[in-house]
């Protein structure tokens, strides 16, 4: 069986073919790159993550209508994928690789696909968000937000203090600013409370 492969891929690189297979190739290739591209793209928009799905529209999407990411002073918006889909490259594809879960949850077990059940997971959901984030030094949020770039003058005395005291004590972004797009979930831990071990949280989270 594999010498009669061989055999027809000689033929089919010989002669005249071997330069329309290298076209047909060249073609398919670029064809997959932009069918890949695109979905990328589109996955990672606003659109595609507020309307896509009923558990998004009924849920987080109308939490973050009117909040200080939607609608403030400045007109500078952070939309769902500024905050939960990764900028660089291989920790994004990471991310696309495991939204597999979201389908899963979404198509067959129906996970949260009422209020009700959303409401009864939000902490465990929450919980793992902040994890994440954790895990990972707040990497999305220091997409927008970078320290060194800060004006102290310009941040009231008590963020100054906050600031300086969350540098001393090692914590990230998401152990204060959480509940910020989405309401919070009552009852359980918050993100400082929380202890994340980085050596078990996969290496595509922090690089």
């Amino acid at each position: 069986m594999p010498r009669r492969i061989i055999s027809k891929a000689r033929r089919l690189v010989a002669g005249r073919k071997a330069v329309v297979v290298l076209l047909a190739g060249f073609v398919l290739g670029m064809v997959g790159l932009a069918i890949g591209g695109t979905t990328l793209v589109y996955t990672s928009s606003e659109n595609f993550c507020s309307t896509s799905c009923h558990e998004m529209t009924t849920n987080v999407a109308m939490e973050y209508k009117g909040t200080v990411h939607d609608k403030n002073r400045t007109g500078v918006r952070a939309t769902c994928p500024d905050c939960h889909v990764p900028h660089a490259p291989i920790p994004l594809y990471i991310r696309k690789m495991g939204a597999v879960n979201d389908l899963w949850g979404h198509l067959v077990t129906h996970s949260i696909d009422t209020r009700e059940k959303f409401l009864a997971k939000r902490q465990m959901l929450a919980e793992r968000v902040w994890t994440y984030m954790k895990g990972n030094d707040s990497r999305e949020c220091r997409g927008c937000h970078n320290a060194a770039n800060m004006d102290p003058e310009r941040q009231s005395e008590k963020a100054q203090v906050r600031h300086a005291k969350a540098k001393r004590e090692k914590m990230t972004c998401i152990d204060c600013h959480f509940a910020i797009a989405h309401e919070e979930p009552q009852g359980g831990v918050g993100p400082q409370e929380l202890e994340v071990d980085k050596s078990l949280i996969s290496r595509g989270a922090i690089f």
